[in-house]
């Protein structure tokens, strides 16, 4: 008998500046950002090895997309797997603003 999969949840932790996915109660991932005038600064996307393929980075993402809208804020793609879903998901191509140098210069200077 299999049992039933657990569903995934997405929860933004402000005090590590990321949004991590769970399942089953256990963190299989996360999304790094940070902040910066009215920009959110998605750099690091990351999912543990044994739950890839599952179609949980893309939960993640979306999710933190929308969580991002919702703040009234843009989102900065540094992270080249959020780049990918802005370009494949429409729904968010009003919210995104392009990696510049400036962006670059700041994230570097910034503590992650």
């Amino acid at each position: 008998m299999t049992r039933p999969a657990t569903a995934p949840v997405v929860e933004r932790v402000d005090r590590l500046h990321r949004y991590e996915i769970r399942v089953g109660g256990e963190t299989i991932g996360f999304a790094a950002y940070r902040d910066r005038d009215g920009q959110r600064v998605f750099h690091h996307t990351e999912i543990d090895d044994a739950f890839t393929g599952r179609g949980l980075a893309s939960v993640l993402v979306r999710q933190a997309l929308a969580d991002t809208r919702d703040a009234g804020k843009h989102v900065v793609p540094v992270c080249p797997y959020v780049a990918a879903h802005l370009r494949r998901h429409q729904e968010f191509a009003g919210i995104s603003d392009p990696v510049t140098p400036q962006i670059l210069q700041w994230l570097d200077g910034t503590p992650h």
